[in-house]
């Protein structure tokens, strides 16, 4: 079978759906490969790199549509390309189904079949496939670059010879996959980084990448990602309320807000209003990820950069992936060489779309002339949901200096025991052993009794600073063997050795690891 990919038509549309490296594995699958000319030039991808690996490239789109028996794209299919989907050829693209009856019910009466790549479940098996979580990595990540490149001053704080330079305060509203990688790229620039999610469970991903969790004084719990296929659900009111309450409480304090807020199916929910807006310091940049549905902030202008009378950049671009052209281009072909590697299960060039499949009929809208949208949930949660914790109690200071003498009498009783329990075993072995064996073997004790409370019993970060006391018992230990070494018993003599070059070992390596510590404080 043949597998197109046409020129984007949505204006200002760089990237492409099939790339050279791409169309090098589809081949791999079976697949020939058509492209038209000039569909991946924007994004750095000429025709003579298609044509060195044996796509063929057509000058128009109509010769490609009629001769591929799969099209790939990246934006929902316009104008003329929609008549062109026939009985049994298959799309596969992002198609905004919620949105586009029409155009489902005429793909549906032309019988064709469509795999819209935004319905992709959000299950760990499908990750390879998620073009919704690769898009919006890509737009995460240059949001964070755009507000740099309209912020007036450096992300990290410096000290100089000329003046101290105070760090950037960056707050991203919404932790999906846009807003950790927004939070890991303005964390990994050196701002000081708030975020906040209605999601709980994603406190704990946010604070492992260095920002600040922004916590509600809310009693309401609110719902688990795993009941909502990893999104996050609608807030009642009052928790919006108390929401808007906490941000407007920061936005005197942000330079940068960043909003990423969406949830499936909804316009883009209100969370930066115009008073928040008007309480920003001159010179602050908000950059709203959700411009594309309405947009998060009251002052969003869709594809547009405005700027306020207080001197604020609101941001409003709906094409974050497509400035990155030629990166978002090569993952998004990855996830569509990745859906096709799943529709090829033989390798042999021929789609089998097995409709039992959670992915595959999860991601199809229209099959054999039917519309197949809404897809059923799938067997598989999103995520695991989140199993409630237990707070831990507050102790007063006396139930606290009561456990820690508890504690204490359960720690000495252990060791009373320990001491007596050895005691009663001395006592027997002095009555049957000979006075030669119960000298060493009193030495033996006192050794393990006392290498128990000096080494093994601290904590392992003190290790390091105590390698000089492992040293001492490391020479003792060659002192001893040495003593042995002479011993007339071939056996005395080989263990001796052995003691001899492993306590050698550890000495070498104290003295080379003291030595690193001792240099990383010396200024030269």
């Amino acid at each position: 079978m043949k597998i197109g990919a046409p020129r984007e038509l949505h204006e200002g549309e760089a990237r492409v759906a099939m790339t050279p490296e791409s169309a090098a594995q589809l081949q791999k699958l079976g697949y020939e490969c058509l492209v038209e000319s000039g569909a991946g030039a924007a994004a750095g991808f000429s025709d003579a790199a298609y044509e060195a690996i044996g796509v063929k490239v057509y000058k128009t789109p109509a010769p490609l549509w009629k001769a591929a028996d799969i099209v790939i794209k990246v934006r929902p299919p316009e104008g003329p390309e929609l008549k062109r989907l026939t009985k049994d050829k298959l799309l596969i693209s992002f198609f905004n189904p919620a949105e586009s009856e029409e155009a489902m019910q005429q793909a549906a009466k032309q019988g064709g079949n469509v795999i819209a790549m935004e319905m992709v479940p959000r299950i760990s098996r499908a990750q390879k496939m998620d073009a919704l979580s690769s898009m919006a990595n890509i737009a995460g990540y240059r949001a964070v670059i755009e507000a740099g490149n309209n912020f007036g001053r450096f992300f990290t704080g410096q000290v100089t010879a000329a003046g101290k330079v105070p760090p950037a305060k960056v707050l991203v509203v919404g932790a999906g996959v846009a807003g950790l990688a927004a939070i890991g790229t303005s964390t990994s620039l050196g701002a000081i980084t708030y975020a906040f999610d209605v999601r709980p469970e994603v406190a704990e991903q946010i604070e492992s990448m260095g920002a600040e969790f922004v916590f509600l004084d809310f009693e309401e719990s609110q719902q688990d990602g795993a009941a909502t296929g990893g999104y996050a659900a609608p807030s009642s009111p009052e928790f919006r309320e108390k929401q808007l309450e906490k941000f407007r409480e920061l936005a005197p304090e942000m330079d940068i807000v960043i909003t990423t807020a969406l949830i499936p199916g909804r316009p883009a929910p209100k969370l930066w209003l115009k008073d928040m807006v008007e309480a920003m310091k001159p010179g602050s940049v908000v950059v709203d990820l959700a411009a594309e549905r309405g947009g998060n902030c009251d002052l969003t202008v869709a594809d547009e950069k405005i700027v306020t009378d207080n001197d604020v950049t609101i941001i409003g671009y709906t094409d974050f992936p497509s400035r990155m052209a030629a990166q978002s281009s090569t993952l998004y072909a990855n996830n569509v060489r990745h859906m096709m590697a799943d529709l090829t299960p033989e390798k042999d060039g021929v789609v089998v779309q097995n409709m039992e499949d959670d992915v595959i009929r999860g991601a199809t809208v229209v099959h054999d002339g039917e519309i197949t949208y809404p897809p059923p949930p799938p067997k598989v949660q999103a995520i695991a949901a989140q199993k409630p914790k237990d707070k831990p109690k507050e102790l007063t200071p006396e139930e606290r200096k009561a456990q820690e003498a508890a504690a204490f009498r359960e720690a000495t009783r252990f060791q009373i025991q320990m001491l007596v329990g050895g005691g009663i075993l001395m006592l027997i072995l002095g009555a049957f052993a000979p006075a030669s064996f119960m000298s060493h073997f009193i030495v033996f004790v006192l050794a393990c009794f006392v290498g128990f409370q000096v080494i093994w019993n601290v904590s392992h970060a003190l290790h390091t600073p105590l390698m000089a006391v492992t040293n001492a018992i490391s020479g003792i230990i060659i002192i001893g063997a040495l003593l042995q070494i002479g011993s007339g018993h071939w056996l005395v003599v080989v263990l001796a050795a052995i003691s001899v070059l492993i306590a050698s070992i550890n000495i070498v390596g104290g003295f080379m690891v003291t030595r690193r510590m001792l240099a990383m404080f010396q200024k030269s």
